[in-house]
């Protein structure tokens, strides 16, 4: 975190005796017995080092956290659930928010309160008690603030409702001055506006209000196919969303899962081609949807039924357990006859790649609409989004590389060249990467509330939109 021309710094003694006395939580530095936990995140290829870890209990724990690393000149990263933290934290202070994690519904508004930490399933859980859900995303144990703060595209709500950031009410948040502001359309609308879309950029969001909708169960599920039919499959899927109403919504992925245990036996070992689909609609209209889908070719597994919402991360089967991830992500002007026949020939059964993951998933509908109440969440007008991801141990980020950007580059005539902040990686760090998730004008703005906001650009163990200073 430190220049050529900067001291590397240093926390006494007495700075950590005084910090520790405001604080609830504990603080910790290398060395220490629960360091290691304590900076621990869902993305092992990340390991953190930060200079102190406080391990924030309420709003006052971050508060002290935040006004100890203004006075000392030292950056401040956040850590929740781990999944979004691709940004070394080394010599910096982390505030490690998972303690944080109340949830308050009101069924009569439709809203639910969520703490810094709380986990998308839990949420849905909740919600679910009073025939309500969330925007929510793929992963059960992602963090809702981060996925919401970045945009939050649903592969089950997104199509019909829009991003989870354009169904925000109100967000309380510990700015870099130590203040802790409530924020909404009335009340600094700039930084409202601001901090949904440009993410963990202008403080410590300690609990976000957002909207619920009156979803209980939906036609979703799974639909494997050996790879020796991944061609006749993906001529299937593009039928299917060329069609699509923004009830449905689907994803294609080419998985090539490992020989081990916890895959599902007919999956193990081999190059399979996964569509997760998910409509909204009855379930006899869904069946009708995806009956060519099925008739395709022979299905090695078929989860497709009626479910209770507070099941949907069955749809996708993201792992739960944390591992080193490597990934990519690039948006497509669309996914015609040539992008299908590029995408088989860069990953499909023959080439051998370390890439365990590919995915298309078909955006548009309410994702492409402007919200109701404007923010930052820009380049809405993708159709489709290329994700791929690789697992490793940590440290093999340029092990990988080439092979993730060879599929980017198997892509790029269809490439938009813009991304979306949550897919941004490890690999897009820098300044001009980071330009890539927002319009020009939008950066622009983002800019001028980062300035207004971070001057000193303490918040900027992410992905940093910097200051114009």
């Amino acid at each position: 975190m430190t220049t050529e021309t900067e001291k590397p710094a240093v926390v006494t003694p007495g700075d950590l005796a005084a910090l520790t006395e405001q604080v609830v939580g504990p603080v910790l530095v290398p060395g220490d017995e629960r360091y290691a936990e304590e900076t621990a995140t869902w993305n092992l290829a990340l390991v953190h080092r930060p200079l102190v870890a406080v391990g924030a209990t309420c709003v006052a724990d971050v508060q002290a956290a935040v006004r100890f690393a203004r006075v000392r000149d030292l950056p401040v990263a956040v850590v929740a659930t781990g999944h979004g933290a691709l940004v070394p934290s080394d010599g910096a202070v982390l505030i490690n928010v998972r303690r944080m994690d109340g949830i308050t519904i009101d069924a009569q508004q439709r809203t639910a309160t969520v703490g810094a930490a709380v986990e998308m399933q839990s949420l849905v859980e909740e919600a679910a008690e009073e025939g309500l859900a969330p925007v929510a995303g793929s992963s059960p144990n992602v963090g809702v603030v981060g996925f919401t703060l970045g945009g939050g595209v649903s592969p089950t709500l997104g199509r019909a409702y829009g991003y989870a950031a354009d169904h925000v009410r109100s967000a309380e948040i510990v700015t870099p001055d130590g203040e802790l502001r409530r924020v909404d359309a009335h009340n600094e609308p700039e930084l409202f506006w601001a901090i949904r879309g440009g993410k963990g950029n202008f403080g410590v969001v300690v609990a976000l209000t957002v909207d619920l909708f009156p979803v209980t169960r939906l036609y979703g599920g799974g639909l494997f196919y050996d790879g020796e039919h991944a061609s006749a499959v993906v001529a299937a899927y593009r039928a299917l969303t060329a069609a699509a109403p923004e009830e449905l919504t689907a994803s294609l992925a080419f998985l090539r899962l490992p020989p081990l245990p916890f895959v599902p036996e007919p999956l193990r070992g081999r190059f399979t081609v996964h569509v997760r689909v998910a409509w909204l609609g009855s379930s006899e209209d869904g069946e009708c949807w995806i009956r060519d889908l099925r008739g395709v070719a022979p299905r090695l597994i078929d989860t497709v039924d009626d479910m209770p919402y507070t099941m949907m991360a069955a749809i996708h089967a993201d792992p739960v357990d944390p591992l080193p991830v490597y990934e990519t992500s690039v948006e497509l002007s669309g996914f015609p006859l040539e992008a299908a026949d590029a995408l088989l020939a860069a990953a499909g059964p023959q080439v051998d790649t370390p890439v365990l993951m590919v995915e298309v998933r078909h955006l548009g509908g309410a994702l492409a609409r402007p919200p109701r109440v404007p923010n930052a969440v820009g380049h809405r007008g993708a159709p489709f989004q290329l994700f791929a991801g690789v697992v490793g141990a940590p440290g093999m980020n340029e092990a990988f590389r080439p092979a993730l950007d060879g599929l980017a580059q198997a892509l790029a005539p269809w490439a938009t060249g813009h991304t979306q902040i949550n897919f941004l990686t490890g690999y897009d760090a820098t300044p001009e990467a980071v330009a890539r998730a927002y319009p020009a004008g939008t950066l622009e703005r983002l800019t001028r509330a980062k300035t207004a906001y971070d001057p000193r650009n303490m918040f900027r163990v992410n992905h940093n939109i910097a200051p114009s200073s």
